[in-house]
């Protein structure tokens, strides 16, 4: 009698006790996601009732207004928002194909001895910090680009009729050019690595079939990879993308930091990292201050925005292909 009763008393206390420990466990990492939910949200709202007054006085026009004057409280969102942008823009076109083009070769073309140190160096850059490459590109990129890049583009490239704007000025040397050029040196790194991983995730079966069935590398790359892993490289580029819109330090050494509307890549800009970080110990009037404030909420909702994007452009890709 006590033989049988025992060890079904001891099943069920550990039944009991892995109950409890399952709900524990659940309990914990919802309060987790919770947690990043709420954070999200409260840092939303702060920075929301933080430009309150700014956006009581302009109103939405805030978000398309070009003035900003400290000296007659007057000012507007639409020069650092353009300035992000194009930035971000610039960084894009620049280091995904060269983004691409690196995770390609580690797995596709490179020989396996020097997959690693590559690997690794690539890993190395993604480590270093923001402010190192906005000294590298204020001391060694602007100097090398106003003397021998950019008086160049202005000659040749700033007599194209239509898009000769873009690329005339001073050969200053800083300007949103040079700022989406270090933004897509740092974001490389980042776009690269997520590349690298999903294309090794590509069955070895699928390339090789296509290799049988006579395709060249590059139809493999095209025909099989590609189509394979679209989402996840979709979603490393938009990562690369949100890393991009929210740099501070690297933008603001080599960006200009001059509050004016151009379309010429070789004038300075402004961003809104850089305005908030360059003028936020300046703020000496309430107006000012809540400016700033609400120039932060407005990077977070074009952050949000495009991520938004991105989350709809991948759900998109997954019903094409039946997900």
């Amino acid at each position: 009698m006590n033989a049988t009763t025992l060890p079904a008393t001891a099943d069920t206390s550990r039944d009991a006790s892995d109950q409890r420990a399952d709900r524990a466990f659940r309990w914990l990492v919802s309060g987790a996601g919770l947690l990043v939910l709420v954070s999200l949200i409260s840092a939303a709202l702060s920075m929301l009732w933080g430009g309150r007054d700014a956006f009581a006085r302009f109103g939405l026009e805030f978000f398309w207004r070009d003035a900003w004057d400290p000296v007659q409280q007057d000012f507007g969102a639409l020069v650092p928002i353009y300035g992000t942008l194009i930035t971000a823009l610039i960084a894009m076109l620049i280091a995904v194909p060269i983004s691409f083009g690196i995770a390609m070769f580690l797995t596709e073309i490179a020989p396996k001895w020097l997959r690693t140190p590559v690997g690794a160096a690539i890993e190395l850059l993604a480590g270093i910090p923001s402010i190192i490459y906005g000294m590298w590109g204020l001391f060694v990129l602007v100097p090398f680009l106003a003397e021998h890049v950019y008086p160049w583009v202005n000659d040749n490239l700033g007599e194209i009729p239509g898009i000769g704007a873009m690329f005339s000025g001073p050969p200053l040397g800083l300007g949103m050019g040079t700022a989406g050029l270090v933004l897509a040196i740092m974001v490389i790194p980042f776009i690269s690595s997520v590349m690298r991983e999903v294309f090794l995730t590509v069955p070895g079966q699928l390339k090789e079939s296509a290799y049988a069935l006579g395709a060249t590398k590059t139809e493999v790359v095209w025909d099989v990879v590609l189509p394979y892993t679209r989402s996840a490289v979709i979603g490393g580029i938009f990562l690369g993308l949100g890393r991009a819109l929210g740099e501070t330090m690297a933008v603001t050494f080599v960006l200009g930091n001059a509050h004016r509307l151009t379309v010429s890549l070789l004038e300075p800009g402004n961003s809104i990292a850089a305005t908030i970080a360059n003028e936020f110990a300046e703020a000496d009037s309430p107006m000012y201050l809540s400016s700033l404030i609400a120039l932060g909420f407005v990077l977070f909702m074009v952050t949000f925005v495009v991520l938004t994007i991105a989350r709809l452009m991948l759900r998109q890709l997954k019903k094409r292909e039946g997900n």
